[in-house]
């Protein structure tokens, strides 16, 4: 890599907004030395630099070549937003989980086997499951109303509502080989998404995902007007994010009975068109976007390791020497109340179908 100039790239696919302003924010306010331009691959070689110290990405998620890309780029000492070998191994069952660990409320939720075995797999292959796993048992601790969704993806796909056991047995042969998480339906009065880049800036948005795409950032929203509530919403998306390590992902919040449940914080490349965000929202996300890839350009140094890492990872490692540089230190908040203890979940096993019955 030249060293006179440090390159900021963005890799993306279909979006047509925020790559372009994003690009001419970093050139507008960078200083001498520093620049951006929408990433250019003419060799993908082992162990050969990108020769960009920083890379956004929006769109590995869709495209497996640009992941094997991206994590070559980062062996050799790019930083890229968002660190591909946390968030390609990621998935929201885990973080459910972790979010149980560190004290923010999430809907109560079960992990289900696919309804149709893996390939290359039969009856054989889940001795430990097959007979042992209590369908209806295990989705009496969620109750109905409740969501059905794939544990690992995103943009509402596979994403079911099922009202009683009826709608479950009806509509689990359609997920296929989806390994799928049975949610409990929060029935929220105010629905917030809030972006969090590079764990420090946090946007809380009033949010409607009952309306159609384009109109679910709405002005208007009761819980904006409780302090109380949307500094608790704050807390939250750091703890999350300062956990999970992502430097540019949103959080959904449903709010019941004034608890802000964490719905879906897993976004790789989270949309940021100013079609659907508004002009508002995006100005917010292409200058802080900009800001944080300027300053991981400035700490960039050729040779070593610049991604960064959650907490979560971050204490696993510890003493074994990994280069891991730490995250943004977030401001002091007071403690919240820990979540809901969550139903035990006892082991389980592949499904003996049970009778189709429906509850009323």
């Amino acid at each position: 890599m030249a060293t006179e100039i440090k390159k900021i790239g963005i890799l993306h696919g279909k979006e047509n907004t925020f790559p372009q302003a994003f690009v001419e924010a970093v050139n507008k306010i960078a200083p001498k030395g520093i620049m951006a331009e929408a990433v250019q691959i003419d060799r993908v070689a082992q162990g050969e630099t990108s020769g960009y110290a920083v890379i956004i990405d929006r769109i590995s998620q869709d495209v497996p070549f640009y992941k094997a890309y991206l994590k070559n780029a980062a062996l050799l000492g790019t930083s890229v937003i968002n660190n591909p070998f946390w968030w390609s191994a990621d998935e929201k069952f885990f973080n459910n989980a972790l979010a149980t660990q560190i004290g923010v409320p999430v809907p109560k939720t079960i992990l289900l086997p696919s309804h149709v075995f893996p390939p290359d797999t039969n009856e054989n292959s889940f001795r430990n499951l097959f007979g042992h796993f209590k369908w209806e048992a295990n989705m009496e601790t969620v109750g109905f109303p409740a969501y059905m969704k794939p544990h690992s993806g995103g943009g509402w796909k596979s994403v079911y509502k099922l009202n009683h056991l009826g709608d479950f047995y009806a509509k689990h042969p359609q997920t296929g080989q989806l390994v799928m998480l049975f949610q409990e339906s929060i029935d929220f009065t105010d629905y917030f998404r809030c972006y969090c880049l590079d764990r420090k800036y946090v946007k809380i948005m009033a949010y409607e995902p009952r309306n159609p795409h384009h109109l679910r950032y709405v002005k208007e929203n009761e819980g904006q007007a409780n302090k109380k509530l949307m500094d608790t919403i704050h807390d939250y998306v750091l703890r999350l994010n300062h956990a999970l390590g992502y430097d540019f992902n949103t959080v959904e919040f449903a709010v019941r009975d004034g608890i802000p449940y964490a719905i879906d914080f897993c976004n790789p490349a989270p949309d940021a068109d100013v079609h659907s965000v508004g002009q508002e929202n995006f100005d917010w996300v292409v200058e802080n976007a900009a800001k944080m890839a300027i300053d991981r350009a400035k700490t960039f140094e050729e040779g070593k390791q610049n991604l960064t890492w959650g907490t979560y990872v971050q204490n696993s490692v510890v003493g074994l020497g990994i280069n891991a540089p730490a995250a943004p230190v977030a401001e002091k908040t007071e403690k919240k109340p820990a979540a809901e203890k969550k139903a035990p979940v006892k082991k389980v096993a592949t499904a003996k179908k049970a009778k189709t019955e429906e509850v009323k």
